[in-house]
């Protein structure tokens, strides 16, 4: 688990800018740094040492001929498979680190290495003999990877997007169209990021770039296929590929934890794991403190809980930071109290594992299942009658029972864009000034997700979609840097390609049952979990944003960014304030649009304001 940074232009003083770079994220690899320099290309690479904890497995690492060089962001769980599989080939293995695998790999299969690979992973292959860069992307997007072509032609490629600040050819600015999206979607969900001119390496995709050429691919894509099978042998077969996948990611040379919220997901891994600790935070308000469930399970399990209460104060104060560690703004406001809860793990251990994924690949969010008024009406109302009111209202402006209707026409691409909807687009259009409108809509953005699930079942496209925009650019994204700002690794064993490739055969009848959500994986959990645990309904990681934004000292503070001048060449301030109004005085609940504008004016203050050179 670290970070890399790279560039391919001829610049002076490559060594000295390549170090500033690395430098601006230490936070992911404390233990050690490297660099690889030629005339082609400049490699850094800081270290968070998880396998073999000797420098002999340092990066950037090299074959024994010189002629590749790999840098490695993630862990490879079926490593040691690979390595013998390469022994057996010829290959002379020196480290016992998994970077070692690509090494070799690539020099056996080349590119085709990508489809061998189970793990989380962002890597660069620097080929000498072919002036090749070959990188690649896990298929869930579980580590970042981020690329600038600059205008001389060359290449800069980075861990994080806050290293480009420190090469000279890099040209800072805000692209003013990932707004429109953002502001709906409560994170970035184009291509190209906030900073204008940087891209995120899309999951599951690789590239070369070769001669000023950048050549990006797919190498990967979930396909929901379900299997003739019966329940009970379903959730037995889904509970064995679970505890391998937690003893897959239990190996490490340094203490491994879990994170604990009391949910499903969370205990189901912590109780397979069996670590000697586990780590939960909440709020010093009662509504939203679960740490008991957490600290009561653990006690079942016989594991030491550690947990933590979080004040408002404390949030504010480190949100700047966390949205700096953010490197784009996201408002999912989970997000804060996962930078405690990073913090705290960190203190103890070096590595946790996590819950995330198991809603996306198992449905388990509420929006999967019909509510039972979308059963009655389905029940009563044929589908072609249904869809033809859908039709008809999906013209006409916004209306109490819009989206009612829409839903259920059964056609989630007509209104499902995922999770958060924050802003209506019309609204989101509204507050933007007119050269902030230039972006795509959520609905645009979704409708090329779910060209490519065309023909699958309501609940399949439902689940696409958030595999291949919520999860990367939200649930994953986030997990990934608060954890990282604490120089910690997460684990997420359910978004495994073994475990994943079990979930693609589970029938949607048993992953959705009623109001039931992730029913397969509930009744799978419960041979390891109580039921109290086993049937707790989703309820997320609560913040209490909404009291928070109605006492005086927070509305305050919120107040100062929406009348600053560099929030009017973004906004129309004077909508900001009505919302943050209409909020303080309980005449609506406006948090989550608060919020969403909020956290962009802090990310912009913090790299465009406070950041030195800006």
């Amino acid at each position: 688990m670290c970070g890399f940074v790279g560039f391919t232009s001829k610049i002076n003083s490559k060594e000295t800018v390549l170090e500033r770079m690395m430098e601006r994220i230490i936070h992911r690899g404390p233990d050690m740094g490297g660099q690889y320099v030629t005339d082609d290309i400049a490699m850094g690479f800081r270290r968070l040492s998880i396998l073999d904890l000797s420098e002999a497995g340092a990066q950037p690492m090299q074959s024994e001929d010189g002629r590749v060089i790999v840098t490695f962001n993630g862990e490879i769980y079926n490593f040691l498979e690979l390595r013998r599989e390469l022994e057996q080939k010829g290959h002379t293995f020196h480290c016992g680190a998994d970077t070692e695998v690509l090494v070799h790999g690539y020099e056996e299969w080349g590119e085709e290495l990508v489809h061998r690979l189970r793990g989380m992973y962002g890597f660069v292959i620097w080929d000498t003999e072919k002036k090749t860069l070959f990188g690649a992307r896990d298929i869930f997007g579980i580590k970042p990877f981020y690329y600038c072509p600059l205008s001389d032609g060359s290449l800069l490629y980075a861990s994080e997007i806050k290293c480009f600040l420190d090469h000279p050819l890099f040209q800072k600015a805000v692209n003013k169209n990932a707004l429109r999206p953002y502001l709906t979607l409560q994170y970035s969900a184009t291509e190209e990021t906030f900073f204008k001119g940087v891209y995120k390496l899309p999951a599951a995709h690789c590239f070369v770039w070769k001669d000023g050429k950048m050549d990006v691919r797919r190498y990967w894509d979930c396909r929901f296929e379900p299997r003739e099978t019966d329940f009970e042998s379903c959730c037995d077969k889904l509970d064995a590929a679970v505890h391998e996948s937690v003893a897959a990611h239990r190996i490490a040379d340094v203490k491994v934890g879990a994170f604990l919220s009391g949910g499903i997901d969370s205990s189901y891994i912590a109780a397979c794991l069996m670590p000697d600790n586990t780590f939960s935070v909440g709020f010093d308000q009662n509504k939203f403190n679960e740490t008991n469930y957490a600290a009561e399970l653990s006690d079942k399990l016989g594991i030491r809980n550690y947990r933590e209460l979080l004040t408002a104060d404390q949030c504010f104060e480190a949100f700047p930071d966390i949205q700096y560690h953010m490197d784009e703004p996201q408002s999912n406001p989970s997000s804060v109290p996962l930078y405690f809860l990073a913090k705290l793990a960190r203190e103890h251990v070096t590595v946790v594992l996590s819950g995330e994924g198991a809603d996306e690949i198992f449905a388990g969010y509420e929006w999967y299942a019909d509510t039972p008024a979308m059963e009655k009406f389905k029940k009563r109302v044929p589908l072609s009658v249904r869809r033809a009111m859908a039709s008809a209202a999906k013209k006409l402006p916004y209306f109490k029972g819009k989206h009612f209707l829409l839903k259920c026409a059964e056609r989630p691409e007509d209104w499902f864009y995922g999770q958060a909807m924050v802003f209506e687009d019309e609204e989101a259009l509204s507050v933007l000034k007119p050269d902030c409108r230039g972006g795509a809509s959520a609905h645009e953005l979704a409708a090329a997700v779910y060209k490519r699930a065309a023909g699958a079942d309501e609940l399949t496209k439902k689940q696409y979609l958030d595999l291949n925009m919520w999860q990367p650019g939200d649930i994953l994204l986030k997990a990934d840097k608060m954890c990282m700002a604490h120089s910690l690794e997460l684990r997420v064993p359910f978004l495994d390609k073994q475990v994943m490739t079990f979930a693609e055969g589970i029938p949607a009848k048993f992953r959705v049952q009623g109001q039931t959500t992730k029913a397969a994986l509930r009744h799978a959990s419960n041979k390891t979990l109580p039921d109290e645990w086993a049937n707790r309904p989703k309820k997320g990681f609560p913040v209490p944003i909404r009291f928070w934004l109605r006492e005086e000292k927070y509305y305050n503070i919120v107040k100062e960014y929406f009348t600053a001048s560099f929030a009017a060449e973004f906004f129309d301030t004077a909508q900001l304030m009505q919302l943050l109004d209409d909020h303080f005085h309980e005449k609506a609940s406006n948090q989550r649009k608060i919020w969403t504008v909020f956290t962009f004016l802090v990310w912009y203050k913090r790299f465009f304001v406070d950041e030195h050179g800006a």
